[in-house]
């Protein structure tokens, strides 16, 4: 039998160790990694990535959805994030998995992408049954095209990502900002969702709101053009849901 002292220090061991949830990550190091892309160090200059990773919380052992993977940028830095022993589930339906599938099958062959899996199945059904309890969700500028799909029902879809969590789990949305009254109306045509209908919408779902990221908004954009090759950078916002405990 273990005696009294022994015990005690075992206990304090215990408490004292980190779970896998709770480690520490460099952020940045994740986006300076030498092995990715240039193409992708591109993209970094207009998503500031390490504010974003960090604003996820993403750490490694962690389960992730990531909505509208498309060719996986985020969905290899989410990859990078959870490693090792954490897993990936890169989302994406129809003809846009199709177009995306060349450029995505060409990252799968990364290293950092081994704990991957695609996952091509509708939005407002995103992951198989037996995939459930997730750490973590995300879905980066991809909302908004949702509300141009009419195969897509988006209360559907916000509740099943909400049952997809585990109680305490988050979901991360980036989107590009539209103008007060625009609403949905400017999906396809700026690529754009107004901040305000969006968070209706996700709210409905039983989410409840507990952060927002100030590091991509730019009160300076008119918000009234598509957000390609736009002439100052385009206001974004970044917010944080989590499913009650």
């Amino acid at each position: 039998m273990l005696r009294l002292g022994a015990i005690l220090s075992v206990a304090f061991v215990a408490l004292a160790m980190p779970s896998a949830h709770a480690q520490k990550v460099d952020y940045a190091a994740i986006v300076a990694a030498p092995d990715r892309s240039d193409a992708d160090r591109e993209t970094d200059k207009r998503r500031d990535p390490t504010q974003l990773l960090a604003f996820t919380g993403a750490r490694p052992g962690m389960t992730v959805l990531d909505m509208g993977a498309a060719a996986g940028y985020s969905t290899e830095l989410l990859a990078r994030a959870v490693a090792p022993n954490g897993t990936v589930y890169a989302q994406d339906a129809g003809q846009y998995a199709e177009r995306a599938t060349e450029k995505f099958e060409a990252r799968a062959k990364s290293p950092a992408m081994k704990d991957v899996v695609r996952d091509v199945r509708p939005y407002d059904d995103p992951l198989p049954p037996d995939v459930k309890n997730l750490d973590l969700i995300t879905f980066f500028f991809w909302y908004h095209d949702t509300t141009y799909m009419p195969e897509v029902d988006r209360a559907k879809m916000d509740k099943a990502l909400f049952a997809a969590l585990k109680p305490g789990g988050y979901l991360v949305i980036a989107d590009h900002s539209a103008r007060p009254g625009d609403g949905t109306s400017v999906g396809k045509t700026f690529h754009r969702i107004e901040e305000s209908t969006l968070k209706k919408e996700v709210e409905a779902a039983g989410f409840k709101l507990v952060d927002e990221g100030d590091f991509l908004h730019n009160p300076a954009d008119p918000r009234d053009a598509p957000v390609f090759k736009p002439k100052v950078p385009v206001d974004e916002f970044v917010l944080k849901y989590q499913k009650p405990q």
